[in-house]
């Protein structure tokens, strides 16, 4: 077959605070014909998510940063379209880390088979990928049981709606923070959260007292800053904290200072765990069935915001940090 030409965005400045479109550009490439061992994907769908903001850093942190002059890394969804490897037949579905690109040629190592019954295909990148594991390995590393009162921050967002769904399926009462009413009717109308809250209304300590005097059990972070501070300030004795994110500080150029009440960990007794979902790996089977399986029976409901085309891609990025998504965001590529 011919040789394809295919677009892609790459890194060409560090962003200072909050990233703009002059970070990025567009490049188109010819990809080179298959070898032997070798699979052709046209990508579907590709993944925004706010973890990326950090790899345009450079020094280490868990993942490598991304480097200036070459594609971006992230999560997508495509279809085979010519295989020179056993392993793959064209027309079969895979996910793949070759995101920001429409197609790209990969070793079956780099791609991960997954079944077309489930619809859309996107899925694999929300409630049955990256985000929909963090969410599900999140209340088990601090064993979120029924009878649990569990406060959600970024709770519209892509995690943060799967962790509140998954809560309710497990006997829990759920409360959720988010940035706008929509989101928060989308919490408490679409994802069966108890009770939700527009963190912009109101100081979140005043909220959380407000609807929970009672406090809570279980704080699954998403932002830190503000909400964390008020959670501290609310968990009863022996709670724990879920630390899965910080949107709120990942575009300060300056380190936060840390919450004024971290000493309640010592008069709560509490407990705070750090969630890197790669850990989670040897246990995917078993979040594959067990989330698979609500969502095939329609008890878990993938939520998105798609934006269509890679020339979009950047602007999807950004919008994660205006809050413009409810769900996964994701990109439509093809």
């Amino acid at each position: 077959m011919s040789n394809i030409s295919s677009r892609e965005i790459r890194l060409v400045s560090r962003p200072r605070g909050l990233p703009t479109a002059a970070n990025f550009i567009q490049a188109r490439v010819e990809l080179p014909p298959l070898q032997e061992g070798q699979v052709l994907v046209r990508n579907l769908f590709m993944s925004v998510d706010p973890y990326m903001r950090g790899r345009m850093n450079e020094g280490k942190s868990h993942l490598p940063p991304f480097e200036l002059g070459r594609p971006l890394a992230g999560g997508a969804v495509g279809e085979v379209i010519a295989s020179r490897a056993t392993a793959f037949q064209p027309g079969d579905a895979v996910t793949s880390n070759f995101g920001w690109r429409e197609y790209f040629v990969a070793t079956p190592d780099n791609l991960h088979p997954v079944s077309r019954k489930m619809q859309p295909l996107s899925v694999y990148l929300g409630a049955l990928g990256v985000t929909g594991m963090t969410a599900w390995a999140g209340l088990n590393l601090v064993e979120v049981k029924a009878g649990d009162v569990i406060y959600i921050s970024g709770a519209a967002g892509a995690v943060g709606n799967v962790a509140g769904q998954l809560a309710k399926l497990r006997g829990c009462r759920v409360i959720g923070s988010a940035g706008s009413m929509e989101k928060v009717r989308f919490l408490r109308e679409e994802c069966g959260f108890d009770i939700a809250f527009d963190y912009k209304t109101g100081p979140v300590l005043e909220q959380l007292n407000l609807e929970l005097p009672g406090g809570i059990d279980v704080y699954f972070d998403n932002v830190g800053g503000e909400a964390l501070e008020a959670a501290l300030a609310t968990l009863r004795v022996h709670g724990r904290i879920v630390a899965c994110g910080g949107i709120s500080s990942y575009n300060e150029e300056r380190p936060r200072p840390g919450p004024s009440n971290l000493s309640n960990m010592i008069t709560q007794r509490l407990t705070m765990k750090g969630l890197i979902v790669r850990d989670w790996l040897d246990r995917q089977a078993e979040f594959q069935r067990e989330v698979g399986g609500y969502f095939q029976s329609g008890q878990l409901k993938n939520k998105e915001t798609v934006v269509a085309g890679i020339d979009e891609a950047v602007g999807a990025f950004l919008g994660l940090f205006a809050g413009k998504n409810i769900g996964k965001m994701v990109v439509k590529l093809a």
